[in-house]
């Protein structure tokens, strides 16, 4: 029998999604330091913060396989890469989607299965790209007024009105940009024994 599922988050976006897979799990909300360390990339970050929030329930859980989950968006502005997080401000947000007019942006998510019975675990980094149109000020504004993405990261909901702001989506699984690959995730669980289909 295989064990049941734990999802680390208490975001209501990866709850959705998961629960499209029609398989049990309960969820609870895992306590790490989510800052960026000196030197650590974009894809490095979101990787070791899906670990650890895979990792900081399991000893409250140990009999689980634990799915861990955290994503970034990625501007490359002058030859640097910048990470963009929640904007948690309206001001943020519109400097967020001034910077991302006309650009690329790349987000990345960071996926943790942790089997915390075994202690053992599989993780990856799905990545995902988001063409932007070339935004004018007033549109800016009235997205972030009608959509209030401030929790989200990057300042859009693609699975929302935000769909409108792009003029390309390139990966293998939308489900990604709202926080959860569930391709990727699927393959994961299936490495641990779980039946999906």
């Amino acid at each position: 029998m295989s064990l049941p599922l734990l999802l680390a988050s208490s975001s209501r976006y990866r709850q959705q999604l998961l629960e499209k897979l029609q398989l049990p799990f309960i969820m609870a909300s895992p306590d790490i330091d989510e800052r960026l360390h000196v030197n650590e990339s974009p894809r490095d970050y979101v990787q070791r913060l899906a670990i650890e929030k895979a990792k900081a329930l399991a000893s409250d859980y140990p009999n689980h396989l634990i799915i861990g989950s955290d994503q970034c968006a990625v501007l490359e502005i002058d030859g640097q890469q910048t990470v963009l997080g929640k904007p948690h401000t309206i001001e943020n947000a519109i400097k967020q989607l001034t910077q991302a007019s006309g650009q690329q942006v790349k987000f990345l998510t960071g996926l943790c299965v942790f089997n915390s019975q075994s202690q053992q675990q599989v993780s990856l980094v799905e990545p995902f790209s988001v063409h932007f149109r070339h935004l004018t000020q007033p549109q800016i504004e009235r997205y972030i007024e009608q959509e209030m993405p401030l929790d989200c990261a990057g300042s859009f909901k693609s699975e929302g009105l935000g769909i409108r702001l792009f003029s390309a989506l390139e990966g293998r699984d939308p489900n990604s940009l709202i926080g959860l690959p569930l391709i990727a995730l699927v393959d994961l669980l299936e490495q641990q024994g779980i039946e999906v289909l």
